[in-house]
């Protein structure tokens, strides 16, 4: 059936805002070109979302075009203020941004557990305070609209609240409720960090032009996201992706329901690579895990001892890898595709992206590892690619689903 005027009203202006959001400002003839709509259709839309205050005049087209015709609309970027957190175990960082997604502060803090739940929460609400005053989102004139959180654990898919999961500090739980009672205006959402990640790297990285794939998190911790025809997948209890529990070869024992230290995680997590690292002889002792994956991946990019090829960093034809760094990403590369074999039988997805920060860090040279081992133990092609963005995937994908969640509300027929 055809759509109602109020209808058909409310899908051209989203289509218009849409278009804005995506292109910048345009003129209400290149509006007219991209959504191929009428003159006069084109003409009503401006004027209502001009006088709803959605959008405003930005600039002209070009210095040889004046009048009505060469005015640039755009979006009112300070019609609403978005905040996005990382919430870690011992940190949290936050963006401030406006409805466009222009980055107007930044912050973070390192938090001490020890100190207590009260003394954590403080800090992190704090630091959102703070940053939200440098970008002009605090009193009256400008406030935060939306709040997006990722953090570690279980998001229960019924509420949308963290679950209290084993070994998780109480102060991320606590966390939500301060930040919706010092902000009661906003719309406060949290999300598990590896799901933000994939969608950071859907839209911005290196997941661009996959709608089905699975991201698998390499840090302090180890999980995966999975993308299915371009939506992410929860799973009934909010639990899809948590790949550390997975049992594999290798491990001293077996995962149980509330310690994950017998499963993949103690093989690939943060600390279980720091120690590959020092039975292979790589250092210097006391280096993160990102840092000694990057250093072995500069040295050898591609393969074994008597490599030809020239490194990405520049090094010259005929290098020589340190043997000891080929051990460490080979072995490394071993124990990733442990996991990613087991989620490649199951989903089939095409693409498996690194992320984290190791994975990153790993670039092309630990990618190309697993995928090469992949190709031994599955039968299903798949493409293994190192994150583009890295440990600020997170941020990134808070950043963006607030900004989508703020705009479902504020781009909304009035009348909806």
């Amino acid at each position: 059936m055809p759509a109602s005027p109020s209808t058909a009203r409310a899908i051209n202006d989203r289509l218009a805002l849409s278009l804005l959001q995506q292109e910048g400002p345009l003129t209400a003839g290149q509006l007219k070109q991209l959504t191929g709509l009428s003159r006069p259709t084109v003409a009503d839309l401006v004027e209502r979302l001009t006088v709803s205050g959605l959008i405003t005049v930005v600039g002209e087209a070009g210095e040889q075009r004046r009048g009505p015709n060469a005015r640039l609309y755009g979006i009112v970027a300070d019609r609403a203020y978005l905040a996005a957190l990382d919430v870690r175990t011992e940190s949290v960082s936050v963006l401030v941004s406006d409805l466009v997604g222009r980055v107007l502060a930044d912050g973070s803090v390192p938090v001490v557990p020890e100190e207590g739940e009260a003394a954590a929460v403080g800090q992190a609400v704090e630091l959102v305070e703070r940053a939200a005053k440098e970008a002009g989102a605090s009193g009256d004139a400008g406030r935060l609209h939306t709040v997006g959180i990722g953090a570690p654990g279980l998001v229960d898919p019924a509420t949308g609240e963290l679950r209290d999961s084993a070994g998780l500090p109480a102060w991320h739980r606590g966390l939500v409720a301060a930040l919706q009672e010092r902000f009661p205006q906003a719309r406060v959402d949290v999300e598990n960090e590896t799901n933000l990640a994939a969608l950071a790297e859907q839209r911005e990285g290196a997941a661009r032009d996959r709608d089905t794939f699975v991201l698998l998190w390499l840090g302090s911790s180890c999980g995966a996201a999975v993308v299915l025809d371009g939506s992410l997948r929860r799973g009934a209890s909010g639990g899809t992706g948590e790949i550390g529990f997975l049992p594999v070869p290798g491990t001293t024992g077996l995962p149980t329901a509330t310690d994950c230290s017998g499963g993949y995680h103690s093989l690939v997590g943060a600390a279980a690579v720091v120690e590959l690292a020092g039975e292979c002889g790589v250092g210097p002792a006391g280096a993160t895990a990102a840092s000694l994956v990057a250093e072995a991946a500069a040295d050898a990019p591609h393969g074994g001892a008597g490599n030809r090829a020239t490194s990405p960093d520049g090094a010259a034809a005929g290098h020589r890898p340190n043997p000891a760094h080929v051990r460490f990403l080979d072995t490394l590369a071993d124990r990733i595709a442990l996991g990613v074999a087991a989620v490649v039988a199951v989903l089939d997805p095409g693409c498996v992206v690194l992320g984290g920060e190791i994975g990153p860090a790993g670039g092309a040279a630990l990618a190309a590892r697993v995928e090469a081992r992949l190709r031994r133990m599955s039968p299903l092609a798949t493409e293994v690619r190192a994150g583009a963005l890295g440990g600020a995937a997170v941020l990134r994908g808070a950043l963006l689903t607030a900004r989508e969640r703020a705009q479902d509300e504020l781009f909304a027929a009035p009348d909806r």
